[in-house]
């Protein structure tokens, strides 16, 4: 995960309101979109846990197992900057493994015992960064966030392992406005997307221009910008968490520098992900 510069909610969307009200809204935006998963896995049959889910090896299990270790790790990181730091040494030792084995072990818990945890881990760090002082910098395994940065990452996060969890149920969820900050930190993290693969980062911005969920255009970048990228905000979201396979997105650039991104985004701290197959296998 990386940080969300101020609000997420596209320009023009601050006007009128104070640091605090922006920084509220993207904390009940976080606590929304919690809510709106707990909602899918809540009545499910224990069975229903093991499903397998898009990413390999993980169930669906494993997917809540995974935003409830990630929760803790946050509050560590608001809680305990050394004992985050030693957790960071580790990560940075074995990532993937690091990851795995948090979520085995959340995954291995009665589900009623799981989805507990998670439910007062997000309540926990809610309350947490709602109580971060305005300007203070929380350690990550990417760059240090605010504590708006944070939320938005946390946003992220939800919806994309959310997506996996509909996947493995069958299910088909509605889009909401809450995507906005997926997108705007899939376009923020655009550096941090070719910094892990050991590239260096074209100097110029990119125009983004998305189609939101309410027919909304949502703008990123100078509106005069050389290079660009448009189409469809949920494809956008689903290529920078990796769900879906940009032959898939229904997202287009113009420019070699915008292409190449659109190849490498990603929204998430750490080493490059595996991505997902194209669907028609190409």
């Amino acid at each position: 995960m990386t940080e969300a510069a101020g609000s997420a909610d596209g320009p023009g969307a601050d006007a009128g309101r104070t640091a605090a009200d922006t920084a509220a809204a993207v904390l009940a935006d976080l606590r929304d979109e919690g809510e709106a998963l707990d909602g899918l896995v809540a009545e499910i049959e224990a069975e229903s846990w093991t499903l397998p889910t898009p990413a390999p090896r993980w169930t669906v299990a494993h997917q809540i197992a995974h935003l409830a270790w990630t929760d803790r790790q946050s509050l560590t990181a608001l809680t305990d900057e050394a004992a985050f730091g030693r957790a960071s040494q580790a990560a940075l030792a074995e990532p993937g493994r690091f990851v795995d084995e948090g979520a085995e072990r959340g995954a291995a818990l009665p589900p009623a015992e799981l989805l507990e945890q998670w439910r007062a881990g997000r309540a926990e760090l809610l309350r947490a960064l709602g109580q971060v002082p305005r300007g203070a910098r929380i350690p990550w395994y990417g760059p240090s966030m605010s504590a708006a940065g944070m939320a938005t990452a946390r946003i992220m996060e939800t919806w994309a392992h959310g997506e996996d969890v509909a996947d493995a149920l069958g299910v088909r969820r509605e889009p909401t406005r809450r995507l906005r900050h997926v997108a705007r930190i899939g376009v923020r993290a655009r550096d941090f997307a070719y910094a892990v693969r050991g590239l260096q980062p074209p100097e110029e911005e990119f125009r983004v221009e998305l189609r939101g969920v309410d027919g909304e255009l949502w703008t990123h970048g100078p509106a005069g910008a050389g290079q660009r990228v448009t189409g469809d905000a949920v494809g956008f979201c689903r290529l920078v968490t990796q769900r879906i396979h940009l032959t898939d997105a229904g997202v287009h650039a113009q420019g070699p520098d915008a292409s190449r991104w659109l190849e490498i985004a990603q929204a998430f701290a750490g080493p490059p992900g595996e991505g997902r197959p194209a669907r028609s296998g190409s």
